[in-house]
């Protein structure tokens, strides 16, 4: 079993933002089936090298070493198809993307990305408030550009 520690700054990675903050015992069940999910998890037969976690008790974050198995179209379909799983069984929009997720003092909050845009525009956000860039895709990326100031992100053209 792999863990994101265990995974190189290569690993391809996908995020799925939930549209609200998993309870503890949500989180302990996602992972549970997670972990069975990446234990059947191969592309082509081969064993993928790869984890499941969750960030913030929002994020579900999906992760593979390319370098030791290449994620085929089908694996990649099957994660999906996971995922989708998920959102149905908690009730979750882990496929919505067009939610914004930030921080609000120490708090993440989440809303819709034209609600984020009246807030931008009131004042209640600025260039500096921190985001979630759900787009980044390795695990380097991931460290560095996932959590970045407005200005420094994508959402920056909301900006205008």
């Amino acid at each position: 079993m792999f863990s994101y520690q265990d995974l190189p700054k290569t690993a391809r990675i996908w995020i799925y933002q939930c549209n609200r903050e998993l309870s503890s015992d949500e989180v302990k069940e996602i992972n549970k089936k997670s972990e069975q999910f990446i234990l059947d998890w191969s592309s082509h037969g081969a064993k993928l090298a790869a984890a499941i976690e969750i960030f913030y008790n929002i994020f579900i974050v999906v992760m593979v070493d390319e370098e030791k198995a290449e994620a085929s179209g089908c694996s990649i379909d099957k994660s999906f198809q996971f995922i989708k799983e998920l959102s149905d069984e908690y009730e979750l929009s882990l496929l919505d993307r067009m939610s914004v997720a930030y921080r609000d003092n120490k708090n993440i909050s989440i809303c819709r990305i034209d609600v984020f845009e009246g807030l931008l525009h009131r004042g209640e956000v600025n260039e500096d408030t921190i985001v979630f860039n759900n787009l980044v895709d390795t695990k380097k990326d991931f460290d560095s550009k996932w959590e970045v100031l407005l200005k420094d992100s994508w959402h920056r053209k909301l900006m205008d």
